[in-house]
């Protein structure tokens, strides 16, 4: 079983952002673990994004609806950062929802509270402002491989950054977070293998 301080020590490790013993205990006091079924929603359009969310365990799928159609945004897994970013620093309703691909284990920083504790201490607030940049690096790179690059380009470069969502997320959803249908996908991981 994963404690509050296992899962923070994680966190400090994958970012790179060492925090003092208080603010350890501080931060920890804070996070909570949620857990979720296979299928079950996070959150939902309409809602307002609270709190930022670390994975431990299991893989989220983050999707709207444009004229009828369900298209994937985001998947997250083991050590990524979830949320709706407008809606969360807004605290605005979303457009987005999000939803459990699997099992989920996630620990859940609401926004309130981090931020509270981002001003009390200084390494706390350099961890969460860590966090934001992850999260727009992330879109950022997103945004410019489907931009410029060709179907077979961002093929590879998910399979190059995240092997986890080729192994593990549903064809339908990996072809709508590249732009594709699943029939081009198809062809371009086909001609992938025989490369």
């Amino acid at each position: 079983m994963t404690t509050n301080i296992d899962i923070l020590r994680l966190i400090m490790n994958k970012f790179h952002s060492p925090l003092g013993r208080e603010s350890l205990h501080a931060l920890a006091d804070a996070v909570v673990c949620e857990k979720y079924k296979k299928g079950e929603r996070i959150l939902n359009e309409g809602d307002i994004c609270k709190s930022l969310l670390y994975v431990e365990k299991g893989m989220t799928r983050q999707f709207y609806f444009k004229h009828g159609k369900d298209l994937t945004e985001h998947l997250g897994y083991e050590g990524g950062i979830v949320i709706c970013l407008e809606s969360y620093l807004k605290q605005e309703p979303t457009r987005l929802m999000i939803e459990a691909l699997e099992p989920l284990v996630v620990w859940a920083f609401e926004k309130e509270k981090i931020e509270k504790l981002s001003f009390d201490y200084s390494d706390i607030g350099v961890l969460y402002r860590r966090f934001f940049e992850w999260s727009l690096i992330d879109s950022q790179i997103k945004a410019d491989t489907l931009r410029f690059e060709s179907a077979h380009e961002r093929y590879n470069k998910l399979l190059h950054l995240h092997p986890e969502i080729l192994k593990r997320a549903p064809l339908v959803y990996i072809a709508s977070l590249l732009q594709m249908t699943p029939e081009t996908l198809s062809r371009v991981r086909a001609s992938s293998l025989h490369s």
